[in-house]
Protein backbone atom coordinates (compact mmCIF):
# COMPACT_ATOMS: atom_id res chain seq x y z
CA UNK A 1 0.00 0.00 0.00
CA UNK A 2 1.46 3.38 -0.96
CA UNK A 3 1.55 6.49 1.22
CA UNK A 4 -1.41 8.07 -0.60
CA UNK A 5 -3.57 4.97 -0.02
CA UNK A 6 -2.61 4.83 3.66
CA UNK A 7 -3.46 8.53 4.12
CA UNK A 8 -6.77 8.14 2.28
CA UNK A 9 -7.68 5.10 4.39
CA UNK A 10 -6.83 6.96 7.61
CA UNK A 11 -8.86 10.01 6.52
CA UNK A 12 -11.84 7.81 5.63
CA UNK A 13 -11.68 6.02 8.98
CA UNK A 14 -11.51 9.36 10.80
CA UNK A 15 -14.57 10.70 8.91
CA UNK A 16 -16.55 7.54 9.68
CA UNK A 17 -15.73 7.84 13.38
CA UNK A 18 -16.58 11.55 13.51
CA UNK A 19 -19.87 11.05 11.69
CA UNK A 20 -21.10 8.42 14.18
CA UNK A 21 -23.93 9.80 16.33
CA UNK A 22 -22.84 10.53 19.85
CA UNK A 23 -25.43 10.34 22.59
CA UNK A 24 -25.73 13.57 24.47
CA UNK A 25 -25.46 13.24 28.22
CA UNK A 26 -28.49 14.26 30.21
CA UNK A 27 -28.39 16.30 33.41
CA UNK A 28 -29.81 15.08 36.73
CA UNK A 29 -31.64 17.58 38.92
CA UNK A 30 -30.68 15.98 42.26
CA UNK A 31 -32.72 18.46 44.30
CA UNK A 32 -35.92 17.26 42.59
CA UNK A 33 -34.94 13.59 42.53
CA UNK A 34 -35.15 10.91 45.19
CA UNK A 35 -33.69 7.51 46.03
CA UNK A 36 -35.73 5.63 48.65
CA UNK A 37 -35.35 2.20 50.24
CA UNK A 38 -37.93 0.25 52.26
CA UNK A 39 -37.17 -2.70 54.49
CA UNK A 40 -39.30 -4.50 57.03
CA UNK A 41 -38.26 -4.64 60.66
CA UNK A 42 -40.27 -7.25 62.58
CA UNK A 43 -42.82 -7.14 59.75
CA UNK A 44 -43.26 -3.35 59.83
CA UNK A 45 -42.15 -1.33 56.75
CA UNK A 46 -39.38 1.15 57.52
CA UNK A 47 -38.49 3.75 54.89
CA UNK A 48 -35.19 5.49 54.43
CA UNK A 49 -33.55 7.55 51.72
CA UNK A 50 -30.19 8.49 50.35
CA UNK A 51 -29.63 12.23 50.48
CA UNK A 52 -26.58 12.31 48.16
CA UNK A 53 -26.34 10.55 44.83
CA UNK A 54 -25.43 11.34 41.26
CA UNK A 55 -26.29 9.81 37.91
CA UNK A 56 -24.59 9.93 34.55
CA UNK A 57 -27.13 9.29 31.82
CA UNK A 58 -26.59 9.21 28.05
CA UNK A 59 -29.84 7.96 26.61
CA UNK A 60 -32.07 8.33 23.56
CA UNK A 61 -35.46 6.59 23.98
CA UNK A 62 -35.47 5.82 20.25
CA UNK A 63 -32.08 4.04 20.53
CA UNK A 64 -32.10 2.57 24.05
CA UNK A 65 -29.56 -0.16 23.25
CA UNK A 66 -26.89 2.54 22.75
CA UNK A 67 -27.63 4.18 26.12
CA UNK A 68 -25.53 4.16 29.27
CA UNK A 69 -26.60 4.80 32.85
CA UNK A 70 -24.43 4.90 35.95
CA UNK A 71 -25.09 5.88 39.54
CA UNK A 72 -22.92 6.76 42.46
CA UNK A 73 -24.59 6.78 45.87
CA UNK A 74 -22.96 8.22 48.99
CA UNK A 75 -23.75 5.43 51.48
CA UNK A 76 -23.06 7.79 54.39
CA UNK A 77 -26.08 9.84 53.29
CA UNK A 78 -28.52 7.02 54.20
CA UNK A 79 -31.18 8.37 56.53
CA UNK A 80 -34.19 6.91 58.28
CA UNK A 81 -34.96 10.25 59.94
CA UNK A 82 -34.07 8.92 63.40
CA UNK A 83 -30.62 9.93 64.72
CA UNK A 84 -29.97 6.63 66.55
CA UNK A 85 -30.85 4.55 63.46
CA UNK A 86 -28.85 6.83 61.17
CA UNK A 87 -25.81 6.40 63.46
CA UNK A 88 -26.23 2.59 63.36
CA UNK A 89 -26.67 2.12 59.59
CA UNK A 90 -23.20 3.55 58.78
CA UNK A 91 -21.40 1.00 61.00
CA UNK A 92 -19.43 -1.96 59.57
CA UNK A 93 -22.25 -4.41 60.35
CA UNK A 94 -24.61 -2.52 58.03
CA UNK A 95 -23.26 -0.29 55.22
CA UNK A 96 -19.65 -0.09 56.43
CA UNK A 97 -19.36 3.51 55.24
CA UNK A 98 -15.76 4.03 56.44
CA UNK A 99 -14.53 1.22 54.17
CA UNK A 100 -17.25 1.42 51.47
CA UNK A 101 -18.28 5.10 51.12
CA UNK A 102 -20.10 4.56 47.82
CA UNK A 103 -22.48 2.15 46.16
CA UNK A 104 -22.46 2.11 42.36
CA UNK A 105 -24.54 0.93 39.43
CA UNK A 106 -23.29 0.60 35.86
CA UNK A 107 -25.64 -0.42 33.06
CA UNK A 108 -24.67 -3.12 30.60
CA UNK A 109 -27.88 -3.20 28.51
CA UNK A 110 -31.04 -1.14 28.04
CA UNK A 111 -34.09 -2.62 26.37
CA UNK A 112 -37.37 -0.94 25.38
CA UNK A 113 -40.45 -2.83 26.54
CA UNK A 114 -43.06 -0.41 25.12
CA UNK A 115 -45.08 2.57 26.28
CA UNK A 116 -42.13 4.60 27.58
CA UNK A 117 -40.93 1.65 29.69
CA UNK A 118 -37.46 0.14 29.66
CA UNK A 119 -35.45 -2.58 31.38
CA UNK A 120 -31.99 -1.52 32.47
CA UNK A 121 -29.60 -4.37 33.26
CA UNK A 122 -26.37 -3.71 35.06
CA UNK A 123 -23.99 -4.33 37.93
CA UNK A 124 -24.90 -3.06 41.39
CA UNK A 125 -21.95 -2.86 43.80
CA UNK A 126 -22.54 -2.35 47.51
CA UNK A 127 -20.12 -2.99 50.36
CA UNK A 128 -17.64 -4.89 48.20
CA UNK A 129 -20.24 -7.23 46.66
CA UNK A 130 -21.46 -6.97 43.08
CA UNK A 131 -24.68 -8.44 41.68
CA UNK A 132 -26.43 -8.17 38.32
CA UNK A 133 -29.83 -6.51 38.60
CA UNK A 134 -32.60 -5.73 36.13
CA UNK A 135 -34.31 -2.43 36.86
CA UNK A 136 -37.67 -1.57 35.26
CA UNK A 137 -37.84 2.15 34.44
CA UNK A 138 -40.78 4.24 33.20
CA UNK A 139 -40.24 7.61 31.52
CA UNK A 140 -42.69 10.49 31.38
CA UNK A 141 -42.04 13.87 29.81
CA UNK A 142 -43.51 17.31 30.42
CA UNK A 143 -42.24 20.83 29.86
CA UNK A 144 -38.81 19.77 28.58
CA UNK A 145 -38.12 17.58 31.61
CA UNK A 146 -38.11 13.81 31.82
CA UNK A 147 -39.02 11.90 34.96
CA UNK A 148 -37.62 8.39 35.29
CA UNK A 149 -39.32 6.25 37.93
CA UNK A 150 -38.68 2.68 38.88
CA UNK A 151 -37.60 0.25 41.49
CA UNK A 152 -36.34 -3.21 42.23
CA UNK A 153 -35.82 -5.57 45.14
CA UNK A 154 -32.39 -6.45 46.42
CA UNK A 155 -31.45 -9.15 48.91
CA UNK A 156 -29.49 -7.31 51.59
CA UNK A 157 -27.56 -10.39 52.72
CA UNK A 158 -26.11 -10.82 49.19
CA UNK A 159 -24.43 -7.45 49.81
CA UNK A 160 -23.44 -8.22 53.43
CA UNK A 161 -25.81 -5.55 54.75
CA UNK A 162 -26.79 -6.50 58.29
CA UNK A 163 -24.14 -9.02 59.29
CA UNK A 164 -23.72 -11.00 62.50
CA UNK A 165 -26.79 -10.99 64.72
CA UNK A 166 -28.57 -8.83 62.09
CA UNK A 167 -28.40 -11.62 59.50
CA UNK A 168 -31.53 -13.03 61.18
CA UNK A 169 -34.25 -12.22 58.66
CA UNK A 170 -37.02 -12.61 61.26
CA UNK A 171 -35.83 -9.29 62.73
CA UNK A 172 -34.96 -7.42 59.52
CA UNK A 173 -36.28 -8.86 56.25
CA UNK A 174 -33.80 -9.86 53.58
CA UNK A 175 -35.78 -8.08 50.84
CA UNK A 176 -35.18 -4.35 50.48
CA UNK A 177 -37.28 -2.38 48.01
CA UNK A 178 -35.31 0.34 46.22
CA UNK A 179 -37.41 3.03 44.54
CA UNK A 180 -36.35 6.12 42.67
CA UNK A 181 -37.67 9.19 40.91
CA UNK A 182 -35.13 11.06 38.82
CA UNK A 183 -35.72 14.39 37.11
CA UNK A 184 -33.57 14.69 33.99
CA UNK A 185 -33.11 17.41 31.39
CA UNK A 186 -31.88 16.90 27.85
CA UNK A 187 -33.57 13.55 27.14
CA UNK A 188 -34.85 13.36 23.53
CA UNK A 189 -38.61 12.99 23.00
CA UNK A 190 -40.17 9.59 23.55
Amino acid sequence: MNTFSTAALAATAFLVLVSQPVLAQQKLDAAKSEMVFVSKQMGVPVEGKFRKFDAQVAFDPKKPEAGKVSFTIDTGSASFGAPETDAEVVKPTWLGVAKFPQATFQSSAIKAVGGGKFEVTGKLAIKGSTQTVVVPVALTQAGGATTATGGFTLKRLEFKIGEGEWADTSMVANDVQVKFKLLLSGVPAL
